[in-house]
């Protein structure tokens, strides 16, 4: 069944999925039940990037670096704060939630657990079906026929409709929750650590299946992971972000020959090599410290307190995302 595509608002058809300009996320702190705020975790604090038609950007970093908030700005599961996110050539940020239906169609996500992320009431055919049915695709039987088809498109057999989320395993299960994205034909698939759950041989397989749907239907992630050895072959391009902030962005292959922020050194120095020789020449590069609060975070480079070359401009000024060549851009002090 090829469905037609989503029909929400366009403004010309560019190269470009995504544009995400200035984005902030800030989540208020009240004080008690009647206290006024007490401040505010910037959770995403002024991040810009785009996404073209069939690539995937890798958005990597540590845990609590607002990746996740990221991705659910994106969808427009959260409000924005400040910024603008436009899909398609229409600006999305601030519409209604009646405006917002129509794209909901071709946005889409995957979360992070494959545990908490599908209904224990539901069936498999419910649970992949019931996005086809909010958006009124297809008649009953036509939806049950699309099922069976999913099903085979994430490789699992057709008996499995039947049966409800519990009785899989955690691959099997985000396999379900990737069929049910993929019910309404989106456009745009925001990964969120779709694989960190998951047993390394399962990784793989998903990997390599998400390589696969791109290549078959055009599709474009966004994918969301801490440990950039997982986004190294996924992704066309790798933006990495540190408390709030996006510090470095490249092309794939560009970031692991050549990475710029200490930070990015950092992450990659952590990747184990398979060879022991060369793992035990290597240097590796360890942080101190803990990361910051996003509630307070540092004057200048967020980075400075861990980073063993901040100078006394690191504290004074923030680095702005400048041009080192080739699509390469980094947020540091230090020269390129």
């Amino acid at each position: 069944m090829a469905g037609q595509a989503g029909k929400g608002e366009r403004s010309g058809d560019t190269g470009v999925a995504l544009e995400v300009k200035d984005l902030k996320k800030h989540f208020s702190i009240h004080a008690g039940l009647l206290g006024g705020s007490r401040g505010a975790v910037k959770a995403v604090d002024g991040i810009s990037f785009h996404i073209i038609k069939g690539e995937t950007l890798g958005l990597v970093g540590e845990s609590g670096c607002g990746k996740t908030t990221t991705g659910r700005l994106v969808v427009r599961i959260y409000e924005p704060t400040a910024g603008s996110i436009v899909f398609g050539g229409s600006d999305i940020t601030h519409i209604s939630e009646t405006r917002m239906f129509p794209f909901r169609r071709r946005m889409q996500m995957i979360f992070q657990d494959p545990y908490a992320s599908l209904n224990p009431r539901m069936t498999v055919e419910e649970i992949i079906g019931e996005p086809m049915e909010v958006h009124r695709i297809a008649s009953n039987s036509e939806r049950r026929e699309r099922v069976l088809e999913l099903l085979e498109l994430v490789r699992l057999n057709p008996e499995h409709a039947t049966r409800f989320a519990h009785e899989f395993s955690g691959g099997q299960r985000q396999r379900i929750g990737l069929a049910r994205a993929l019910a309404v034909e989106p456009e745009l698939i925001v990964c969120d650590e779709p694989i960190s759950a998951l047993d390394v041989s399962i990784q793989a397989q998903i990997i390599n299946m998400l390589q696969d749907l791109q290549e078959r239907m055009g599709i474009t992630y966004l994918f969301i992971a801490h440990d950039l050895s997982m986004v190294k072959h996924l992704s066309n391009r790798v933006a990495v972000m540190y408390l709030g902030k996006i510090v470095e962005l490249a092309p794939s292959l560009e970031l692991y020959d050549r990475p710029l922020h200490p930070y990015t050194r950092a992450l990659l120095s952590a990747i184990p090599i398979p060879d022991p020789a060369v793992e035990a020449e290597r240097h590796r590069v360890v942080l101190q410290g803990d990361v910051p609060s996003p509630i307070n975070p540092p004057s200048g480079c967020r980075f400075r307190t861990r980073c063993g070359y901040a100078m006394k401009v690191c504290s004074e000024i923030e680095p702005e995302l400048r041009e080192a060549g080739g699509g390469h851009t980094v947020a540091c002090h230090l020269p390129v």
